[in-house]
């Protein structure tokens, strides 16, 4: 069996890499495709995978409409290269469409809503699979589990955390710190929405640095009064980072889903509400707001709070959902059978 996945973001690699070492071990052989936008293609190389970069991500609406024809043909070009039987993505609209027009199975992850994306790839998907928690309604390709995207390489079956952050960082064994998101606010669904202002930025980062050392990670530039602040760490060691802290505020939905499932206590800030998010706030973890005055007066709030409480609180959303990697394995040895493909 040949499966390829193709990767929009640097928590794509995560989603499926457990995903993909289980079909591995199997057997199969896997090929990751990629845009390189962040830390993409650091992941996959520390993750020993066989992938192809397809060059660099553009950011700028006419520079979106050129990727739209140049992705398509590089990916309908890997595909033709490489045989899979199987495509697999986070709605990655190449690779439905490379699918299509190879006549291949796609399989689409989706936990965003984005129904302007989502229209562009649905189409030529073979099934879409979603939290529970979603609330669009995506029709008959739609199937629903009980689990967050994160879960899949967050659950203690595949992660457990380094101590040794703590020397990475530079800091004294259970030395208090902060990590801080920013994002880059360039993706088609960040049109008209926004989080932190420059001001807001800095005076968050003051606050906080009177109590705790404080790191950032950022798709923007930062301002130059930020710049000290950024962390200087392997890309696959950010999650060591997000289970020690002792407080996440994060720009990113992704980030703050994974604090929160790690059971660092998370607040997400951003005028695009995320279904797993507010999920998650019924647990107590992550905590949402669309404004930043509110952002100062819960940290004060959460670091009054026993941080053992968060992991409690964690383990009782882990009970009560799914282990995403083993659903996703499962489901497809049923669905696509090796014979049928």
């Amino acid at each position: 069996m040949k499966i390829l996945f193709d990767i929009g973001h640097p928590g794509h690699v995560h989603l499926f890499k457990n995903l993909a070492h289980h079909f591995k071990e199997d057997g199969a052989e896997v090929l990751f495709t990629a845009r390189d936008k962040e830390f993409e293609l650091e992941l996959l190389q520390a993750e020993g995978f066989n992938f192809q970069s397809f060059g660099k991500h553009y950011n700028k609406k006419l520079g979106k409409i050129w990727g739209l024809f140049k992705f398509d043909l590089k990916m309908v070009l890997a595909v033709l290269k490489f045989k899979p039987d199987l495509l697999i993505s986070h709605g990655s609209i190449y690779a439905a469409h490379a699918a299509f027009l190879t006549g291949r199975k796609h399989m689409a992850l989706e936990d965003s809503g984005n129904m302007e994306q989502i229209v562009l790839y649905r189409p030529f998907t073979d099934v879409i699979l979603t939290p529970q928690v979603l609330p669009e309604e995506l029709g008959k390709k739609q199937i629903r589990y009980e689990g967050y995207h994160e879960i899949a390489y967050l659950h203690p079956d595949y992660f457990t955390p380094d101590p040794e952050l703590y020397s990475w960082l530079g800091l004294e064994r259970g030395e208090q710190f902060a990590i801080i998101r920013f994002v880059s606010w360039n993706a088609t669904h960040d049109i008209g929405h926004k989080g932190l202002s420059d001001t807001d930025k800095i005076e968050l980062v003051d606050k906080l640095s009177e109590k705790m050392k404080v790191f950032i990670t950022s798709e923007a530039k930062l301002p130059a009064r930020l710049k000290p602040y950024q962390i200087r760490i392997a890309p696959e060691r950010l999650h060591d980072a997000l289970y020690y802290a002792d407080i996440v505020v994060s720009e990113g939905a992704t980030i703050a889903s994974e604090a929160g499932v790690l059971g660092t206590p998370t607040i997400y800030i951003n005028t695009i509400p995320r279904s797993y998010c507010l999920d998650q706030e019924k647990y107590g973890l992550v905590f949402n707001t669309s404004e930043s005055g509110k952002v100062f007066a819960k940290v004060d709030e959460i670091l009054s709070q026993d941080r053992q409480e968060f992991r409690t609180r964690k383990k009782k959303l882990l009970s009560e959902k799914v282990n995403v990697t083993r659903y996703l394995y499962d489901f497809i040895k049923e669905r696509y059978p090796e014979k049928d493909l």
